[in-house]
C-alpha cells in the first residue's frame, strides 16, 4: 500500500485502521540478553575516543555498548571501594612483591 493511501485510511478512522494494521506481519523483535531491565541513553564523543573505545571492544570480540558498560561498572565500583580485580592482575601484583629488588 502507497503511503498516501495509508494516511487517507488512518485519518478516516472507523475500522479503517484497525484493519490497516491486522494486514501487516508481527515484528520480529531482538530476544534481550539479559533479564536486567536496561535505560538507553545517549552520549556523544569525539570520533577518535570512539574509534579508540571500538577497536577496544573489537580486540574484545565485544560490542561497544558493552565496552562501556563494563567500564562504567567497573568506575562506580571503584567509587565505592567494591572494585573486582581480575585473578591474572591480582597473581602479578603478587609476583611482583616477591621479587627482591636491586639497590
Amino acid at each position: 500500500m502507497h503511503r498516501d493511501e495509508a494516511t487517507k485510511r488512518f485519518h478516516a478512522g472507523g475500522d479503517a485502521f484497525a484493519d490497516l494494521i491486522d494486514d501487516t506481519s508481527p515484528a520480529q523483535l531482538p530476544t534481550p540478553d539479559t533479564d536486567v531491565p536496561m535505560v538507553s541513553r545517549s552520549v556523544r564523543l569525539p570520533l577518535e575516543t570512539y574509534e579508540r573505545v571500538r577497536a577496544a571492544a573489537d580486540a574484545r570480540g565485544i560490542g561497544v555498548t558493552t565496552l562501556m558498560r563494563q567500564w562504567i561498572e567497573a568506575g562506580l565500583a571503584d567509587l565505592d571501594d567494591s572494585a573486582t580485580v581480575s585473578l591474572a592482575d591480582v597473581r602479578r601484583a603478587l609476583a611482583s612483591l616477591s621479587r627482591p629488588t636491586a639497590t
